[in-house]
């Protein structure tokens, strides 16, 4: 039930390709006009965001109540949902009239991505687990 940094290994490699990309991106694809500092930080807020979830989920799933799991995963999704409807909106109103939408639509990218890995890895502790 230890949580360390081996368990949450994808997630962090994740993190630092998605760095890698965008600054890549950030020098060498400058006529999409992506705003790649709002994409950095929506990769930066779902790095945070899937950490405390999937803490949230790895913990449950020790539990011997499988309810617990389940609400830890809706409630999770909840989280993520919120949070990115929160920095969304935030976003439109904090920029004005230099809203980017391309940035909005990598960030959306960068969130399944982030889905998938976190999922993946759940999946595969769950299977490790006398589940």
């Amino acid at each position: 039930m230890k949580f360390n940094f081996r368990v949450v290994l994808p997630l962090f490699i994740t993190f630092t390709l998605l760095i890698v990309l965008i600054f890549a991106g950030k020098l060498f694809v400058t006529d999409k006009g992506i705003d790649y500092d709002v994409v950095q930080g929506a990769n930066i807020l779902f790095y945070l965001i899937s950490l405390f979830v999937f803490r949230m989920q790895y913990l449950a799933m020790f539990n011997k109540n499988p309810q617990v799991f389940i609400r830890s995963v809706m409630g999770g999704m909840l989280i993520k949902v919120f949070a990115c409807v929160i920095a969304v909106v935030a976003y439109y109103f904090i920029s004005g009239a230099a809203f980017n939408k391309p940035a909005v639509y990598a960030s959306m990218v960068i969130y399944i991505i982030y889905l998938v890995v976190e999922v993946r890895t759940i999946m595969k502790l769950n299977k490790t687990k006398n589940g």
